[in-house]
């Protein structure tokens, strides 16, 4: 501004991101191909949240159980897809999993969308 306050000029301040935004489009990449390893693998990969909601479903879960990703996503795991017998040793696995203590080779059945009993091995 000059002395009567009329803006006479603009000052700017640049800051090269150069680097970080290549970071950025490094992490993304690796992201995506996680996603995408996770999405083809040759196994069932299903994710929880704390509330045992699903989080992730991936292609071989839904050929296994009949269930889409859409179908499953934001449902409670053990509520909706175990059956009563089995739901309290799973969740107890599960619940160990999120609080960081380990569990291998928990067998638990999980029913398809047509009933079939799936035998699974976490």
């Amino acid at each position: 501004r000059d002395a009567s306050g009329a803006i006479v000029g603009v000052v700017g301040v640049g800051q090269d991101i150069t680097e970080k935004k290549q970071a950025e489009r490094v992490q993304t990449a690796l992201a995506d191909d996680l996603a995408r390893l996770i999405d083809t693998a040759n196994a069932p990969i299903f994710g929880i949240d704390n509330h045992g909601a699903v989080t992730e479903w991936n292609q071989m879960a839904a050929r296994l159980t009949g269930y889409t990703k859409e179908d499953v996503i934001g449902k409670n795991l053990v509520e909706e897809f175990i059956m009563s017998e089995y739901k309290a040793s799973v969740k107890e696995v599960l619940d160990n999993a999120l609080n960081g203590r380990e569990t291998a080779n928990f067998e638990f059945p999980l029913f398809t969308n047509k009933g079939t009993r799936r035998e699974i091995l976490l």
